[in-house]
């Protein structure tokens, strides 16, 4: 096992939300007393919030102070199956009144771009805001069950439409506005939203970006639509004349006091949307209870969120890390918004806002990582990071390299958490922890209340050794379903059909000595060559320690009655893949995994097909090289470079 890189000090340990909710919890709950061993406290603490968890999640309420309103009913109602539990069936609640809970002169938001503007918004003013934009919903006759759409960057705007959104009880869901008009159309047409917000564009690299025009296109075959309300942000007062039934976002505000509407603990929130890398996108719907605890959880006792603490988290309003970025504010935090490339015009510009805004809390993805370490970027000898305390990162595995980069090249003394959940529960199984130590590689702990085990494929729990990613026991924030899914058959399909009654992630990884997690790539990529199953983060983790390598990929290509492993590289510019390069790169592979791990072969390309929230997608490689159709192109952030992998000769079948 790896000697921890960092363990938090005793005062950190002492200080923490979650030592304040063990106390709490003991003395009211009958949890395990805090102990001097924060592992051996942490193990009872988890294993009491997963064994009882009407209690713990009753006590979770209590402590994060949620605002509703109780009649009779129950914390849980067990119903014997993961899909039958019930959650606080006699609450009502408003989620965005538990996030517009502070209104005062504090920052609720801070915003930047790429071009340099900076506003800032207090809770008062937020509170203010949102009562206009939810007036205009209310005059739109929007309520409980209708559905308002974003198509917006990471404005504050963005926020202010879903605050209100939710103040009236409806379901928001968003994209961000690089998606085409099919990748919108493939969304919102399923959900049919009665009013969508958009602003007139964005920006990107150095570019603008008109909005409007695709937006005009997407309501010619969107005729839910009533309303367009239209955000000023390239330029004062955007010609709206082009989209039809739309209005500048003043003309549709309205005076009136802000309302919120409680329902019950289960009703809908969300609408979040599967990648569509393999077809149309399932249409996740997140209920506002659920969505609340569970991100009230994580903020309080995972990353030790507090009131003068600034939350930042590189995203767009497409992934479901702005949605969590947002829930800060229910921790009276400031939440940081930023819009742009993220290494525009260089590698600097997100350490000087952190920087320049005193972050405490920075979110990003291990792929950034990567590319800073690539471009030999440290932001320690360039910002003062001294509020900086945290980093998290997920979206795809993080390599043990990585952690050596963040506290050489970032801070020494900083908590590195890695997260991993996702979309499908709109949290995460696997985080940080205040109390615990960070190892290399490894994701600290599972999360309270989340009974999280790895199994073999015949459903054995196992530890050291590598298996699938499950969650034995019901939890709030599992979804309520799909849309357009009455039955329940196309939601229990995807979670609950590889081990009936319990959820399946689809995530390959290890569960450690320690209790930390490693995810070692997704199940349904994973590398099975002559039946032995490798995950894909095993073989990046090596490759990209190489200077010449800024990212691959890894795919299982059919082969005489067997797969073979190939690695597609995307290399410096000016690196060559010749003989010596390609030894390098299988010596590498070799001496750190097995033989198993080293490609059969090796083949550069000029980019690799990604999502448009970043993460690269193997499987539609995987097709493009077996001559099969990739179902939902639109999906893709970059769908020209799949034409790098079709008919390659060097994968050509002997």
């Amino acid at each position: 096992m790896d000697e921890p890189i960092w363990t938090p000090s005793p005062a950190r340990v002492a200080g923490s939300n979650l030592t304040r909710f063990a106390a709490y919890v003991h003395a009211r709950h009958g949890a395990p007393k805090p102990g001097r061993d924060p592992l051996a406290s942490w193990q009872a603490l988890w294993k009491w919030s997963v064994e009882e968890r009407a209690a713990f999640w009753a006590a979770l309420a209590e402590f994060a102070a949620v605002r509703a309103e109780h009649g009779p009913g129950a914390v849980l109602e067990d119903g014997g199956r993961m899909t039958d539990a019930r959650w606080f069936t006699g609450s009502r609640l408003n989620f965005a009144e538990n996030l517009l809970a502070r209104r005062d002169g504090h920052a609720a938001i801070v915003f930047a771009n790429e071009q340099g503007a900076r506003r800032v918004i207090s809770f008062l003013e937020l509170h203010e805001q949102v009562a206009r934009v939810a007036a205009g919903l209310a005059a739109e006759g929007v309520g409980p069950g209708d559905v308002v759409a974003g198509f917006l960057p990471n404005l504050p705007e963005a926020v202010i439409a879903m605050l209100a959104t939710a103040s009236r009880g409806a379901v928001w869901t968003s994209c961000s506005p690089d998606f085409g008009i099919a990748g919108v159309l493939d969304r919102f047409g399923q959900v049919r939203p009665k009013v969508l917000f958009t602003a007139d564009g964005y920006c990107y690299g150095g570019k603008t970006i008109d909005s409007l025009g695709p937006i005009a296109g997407v309501l010619a075959k969107l005729d839910s639509v009533e309303r367009v309300v239209v955000v000023p942000y390239l330029t004062a007062r955007p010609d709206v004349g082009r989209v039809p039934r739309a209005v500048r976002l003043a003309d549709f505000e309205r005076a009136a006091p802000l309302e919120f509407v409680r329902q019950p603990f289960a009703a809908p929130l969300y609408v979040m949307y599967s990648s569509g890398t393999t077809g149309v996108p399932k249409c996740i719907v997140h209920g506002a209870g659920g969505t609340l605890l569970q991100h009230r959880k994580e903020h309080l006792l995972h990353v030790d969120l507090k009131p003068e603490d600034r939350l930042f988290f590189f995203t767009t309003c497409g992934w479901m890390m702005w949605n969590w970025l947002v829930s800060g504010l229910a921790s009276d935090a400031t939440v940081v918004l930023y819009d742009g490339s993220p290494f525009h015009p260089g590698p600097e510009v997100l350490w000087s806002m952190a920087a320049r805004e005193r972050v405490s809390v920075f979110g990003t993805s291990p792929k950034y990582l990567a590319a800073l370490d690539k471009a030999g970027y440290r932001p320690a000898e360039h910002h003062d990071l001294g509020a900086l305390r945290t980093i998290l990162s997920t979206g795809s595995p993080i390599a043990a390299e990585q952690f050596d980069y963040v506290r050489d090249a970032v801070k020494a003394d900083l908590q590195l958490a890695s997260i991993s959940g996702g979309t499908d529960i709109l949290s995460c199984f696997c985080l940080g922890n205040p109390w615990l130590p960070v190892r290399r590689g490894e994701i600290q702990s599972a999360g309270l209340g989340m009974a999280v085990e790895v199994w073999s494929d015949d459903g054995r729990p196992l530890r050291g050794e590598r298996g699938e990613l499950v969650c034995t026991r019901a939890f709030p924030s599992m979804p309520l379903g799909f849309w357009n899914d009455a039955d329940g058959t196309r939601y229990k399909a995807a979670y609950f059909q590889r081990f009936p009654g319990v959820w399946h992630h689809g995530d390959y990884a290890v569960l450690t000595g320690s209790d930390g997690i490693v995810i070692l790539g997704r199940s349904d990529a994973v590398l099975n060559p002559g039946g032995v199953r490798i995950g894909t983060a095993e073989i990046y983790r090596q490759v990209e320690r190489l200077d010449e390598v800024l990212e691959s990929l890894a795919i299982s290509q059919d082969w005489q009655q067997d797969v073979r492993v190939v690695l597609f590289v995307r290399l410096r510019p000016g690196v060559v893949l010749d003989d010596a390069l390609v030894r390098r790169i299988k010596d590498t592979i070799r001496a750190n995994t097995t033989p198993r791990h080293v490609p059969a072969k090796i083949v550069a390309v000029a980019d690799l097909p990604r999502t448009i929230s970043g993460k690269i997608v193997e499987l539609a490689v995987r097709n493009v090289v077996h001559g099969r159709p990739v179902s939902n192109t639109d999906a893709l952030a970059n769908p020209e470079a799949l034409a790098q992998f079709r008919d390659r000769p060097e994968l050509a079948v002997e």
